[in-house]
């Protein structure tokens, strides 16, 4: 198959694609919608527009933001955007996926509480508006490197995934101690993410992290695998816990593969028959077990960047050419939120996979939230590129094709170069320089 890239030069063309290739994606330029607000409880988002969760990798060596990340959220919080969703925070060191990564401790609280009330007095100044923010806490897992190589971590084997990594019979497999301690570390981290003033955290479960891969973990014997209740028992202990330990405004959310597009007994959400078909039963039930719990909020997502990229997020460039055209991909992901949020009662559904469509995503973002297919309309590389984003489709007429994320997967390729990670086309005097030095 050929590599299929954004040609469309304007909305009719756009519409045009999304007719021949019989793909079912919503578009609507009623772009008012997307300053519906959103309750969570107690608490109210702004409008209806995310950022997801996006790595920097620009941590200190402790875990504490640097001044690269402080102006990462600066820009961030002066965007407009609703819902700020941190990127990954990890509860234990030895839990990072790279040197450079968020770790939440007593020592560095009053960084992160500085950082919150920053980002909170910029949108209050440029918007008078506070908006929700999420801190992701995780445990990296089989793709843990907190030290200069990797330490990975195995919820179990996933023959497809050692093989792509080199992983033998010598990585360990963590034990049910180990977890049974582990779900203390996620407790504590989140008692400090409330100290330190934000609004919810997310118990990271996608993109084949330990969570996610312990979703997925049939094969694992114990009381961590096998069957459902054994491999969401991780998940739902840390979320009772959590709930028990901070309180009743606090949000406690899940970002949530909701297909992981690898082979049946290794994959979450994926048909026995064909990985490359979604079966929703199980991220079903487990939704209503989370709404049941309490759970006011989600973030859907899909695949893993480390697999099956063009699943996880759609480009133009990258390392090899998709199986199938963007758009399709970008499909599967809001056809199979809007999928999931449908048997749900009340929960609120953050989607994903808007990066692509560049401007378009506003009139799809606009047609999702018109079918009640998600709440909010995430963006994750687009936050690198253009963090004002949200300012221009509300206030200033709707977003500028010059100022969009183009795909080309720069970003990724700084973080594979084990370097801190931005947008080296749109953000280029801080990143073009860190992109020649450090991408061989």
């Amino acid at each position: 198959m050929k590599r299929e890239v954004f040609k469309f030069k304007n909305f009719d063309e756009f519409k045009e694609d999304i007719e021949k290739l019989g793909a079912n994606i919503p578009v609507s330029e009623n772009l008012e919608i997307f300053k519906t607000k959103v309750i969570l409880g107690d608490k109210t988002a702004p409008n209806s527009i995310a950022l997801n969760p996006m790595e920097g990798c620009d941590a200190l060596p402790d875990g504490t933001p640097s001044e690269l990340s402080i102006r990462r959220f600066d820009r961030y919080s002066k965007g407009g955007a609703g819902l700020i969703w941190m990127e990954a925070v990890a509860v234990v060191h030895e839990g990072k996926a790279n040197p450079r990564q968020f770790l939440i401790n007593s020592d560095n609280l009053g960084a992160y509480e500085k950082l919150m009330d920053q980002m909170c007095e910029n949108a209050q100044k440029a918007f008078n508006h506070k908006p929700v923010v999420i801190m992701q806490l995780t445990h990296s897992g089989r793709f843990s490197r907190p030290d200069d190589k990797p330490e990975p971590v195995l919820a179990c084997r996933v023959p497809v995934l050692d093989e792509k990594y080199g992983l033998d019979d010598s990585v360990r497999i963590i034990t049910d101690d180990e977890l049974e301690r582990l779900e203390e570390e996620f407790v504590k981290a989140a008692v400090l993410a409330e100290k330190a003033g934000y609004d919810g955290v997310d118990i990271k479960s996608c993109h084949r992290y330990l969570i996610s891969g312990l979703l997925a973990a049939h094969t694992r014997p114990g009381k961590y695998g096998g069957d459902f209740e054994g491999r969401t028992r991780f998940l739902l202990n840390v979320i009772d816990k959590v709930k028990d330990a901070t309180g009743k405004d606090f949000l406690v959310t899940c970002r949530l593969n909701g297909y992981d597009g690898i082979e049946y007994p290794y994959g979450f959400g994926v048909s026995k028959e064909d990985p490359l078909v979604p079966d929703f039963s199980e991220p079903v039930k487990l939704l209503n077990i989370l709404e049941d719990k309490g759970v006011r909020l989600v973030n859907i997502t899909m695949g893993t960047p480390y697999f099956n990229p063009h699943v996880n997020r759609p480009y133009d460039g990258g390392g090899y050419i998709p199986p199938e055209h963007p758009i399709k991909g970008v499909e599967r992901l809001i056809q199979g939120i809007g999928t999931l949020k449908s048997q749900t009662k009340n929960m609120a559904f953050v989607s994903t996979g808007y990066s692509w469509l560049r401007e378009m995503a506003q009139y799809v973002g606009a047609g999702i939230l018109e079918k009640r297919l998600a709440d909010f309309i995430g963006f994750g590389r687009q936050s690198f590129a253009y963090p004002d984003m949200a300012n221009d489709l509300l206030y200033q007429g709707g977003m500028q094709r010059k100022k969009c994320c183009i795909a080309c997967s720069k970003c990724t390729e700084l973080m594979r170069a084990d370097t801190v990670t931005g947008c080296v086309v749109k953000d280029k005097e801080v990143y073009v320089p860190i992109y020649k030095r450090d991408v061989k």
